[in-house]
């Protein structure tokens, strides 16, 4: 939170914070002989997806938002590779490097034009002096929650359908805190959009007199990095998935663990479970943002219980 924007989007979206699942892909012929370390590799995952996206759900710093996220989609590839299906999680996290360093490098535009600030609650009204880094930012964030057809579907769906399909505990585990932080994922990430670029401004005067678009030569790495949001996902899941892929064939998994196959056939409304549960955070964001005013919103103060909800997921 404290680097760059740009080392922050190399950090989190391709580098340092993924070295551990890449790591743990490339040893899968280790984990695969040991039934007990998958099972706490999962179990650690599924509880980080969740506890780290309910933390996101009430900071107030930009950057902090997005870098919680980058924690919860950590835990969506432990866990699925703690369920032996390494190519899904590689898939997922080539995917989520797409889309987080979209969503870094357009919060960095819009912190530079508003003199570096970076608190939520001294932004708002910002759609019409950012209407390309607010375009860019809501591409990142549908990518981020798993929209259909946008980049992040395809592999987060596929993830939280494998875990239902293991059909034994701690795969049901998996699931159930999959689809929690989906929820939360969708409501910080619309209440991020809310704040920042909806909601009545909240911004100093000498902000808003001074911000501006970013030049040309911050935009068009944004433009590039939006396409890959929107189709990357869809160019190359058959690389990346399924028989007979690039990566099925380079890592080992043991036949009783595989089960790709089975979560093909789940019914469909355990299938759109995930997208009822996304839809469901952003209107819930949505109906808090307009039925209270942004720093009511942002603080959560409206009742002592409130409060102590806020602030215990607000100090982490």
């Amino acid at each position: 939170m404290e680097g760059p924007t740009p080392v922050s989007a190399l950090i989190h979206a391709a580098t340092l914070v993924v070295a551990g699942v890449f790591l743990i892909i490339r040893c899968s012929i280790i984990f695969e002989n040991s039934e007990s370390v998958l099972f706490i590799i999962s179990i650690i995952g599924a509880m980080t997806s969740f506890i780290a996206a309910s933390t996101g759900l009430f900071q107030n710093d930009l950057k902090r938002v997005i870098a919680y996220s980058t924690c919860s989609q950590l835990g969506y590839m432990i866990f699925i590779s703690g369920l032996s299906h390494y190519s899904v999680s590689m898939f997922h996290l080539a995917n989520h490097a797409v889309f987080k360093a979209l969503l870094f490098l357009s919060a960095g535009c819009v912190i530079h034009g508003l003199s570096d600030e970076q608190d939520l609650r001294k932004m708002g009204g910002l759609l019409h002096i950012f209407p390309v880094s607010s375009i860019m930012i809501l591409i990142g964030s549908l990518a981020l929650v798993g929209t259909p057809f946008l980049t992040g579907f395809y592999s987060k769906d596929c993830i939280l359908e494998i875990a239902m399909a293991k059909h034994n505990d701690f795969g049901n585990f998996c699931y159930y805190l999959g689809c929690s932080a989906a929820f939360c994922t969708s409501f910080y990430s619309f209440r991020l959009f809310f704040l920042t670029f909806v909601n009545k401004t909240n911004a100093y005067k000498f902000y808003i007199e001074n911000a501006h678009e970013a030049p040309i030569k911050m935009v068009f790495p944004l433009i590039v990095l939006a396409f890959g949001a929107i189709f990357y996902g869809f160019l190359t899941r058959d690389l990346m998935i399924g028989l007979g892929s690039f990566y099925f064939n380079s890592i080992h998994t043991n036949y009783h663990n595989f089960n790709m196959i089975d979560s093909e056939f789940l019914h469909v409304l355990v299938k759109n479970i995930p997208f009822f549960f996304t839809i469901f955070g952003a209107l819930l964001s949505l109906f808090l943002i307009n039925c209270f005013n942004a720093n009511k919103t942002a603080v959560f103060n409206l009742k002592m219980k409130n409060r102590i909800f806020y602030s215990f997921l607000n100090k982490k």
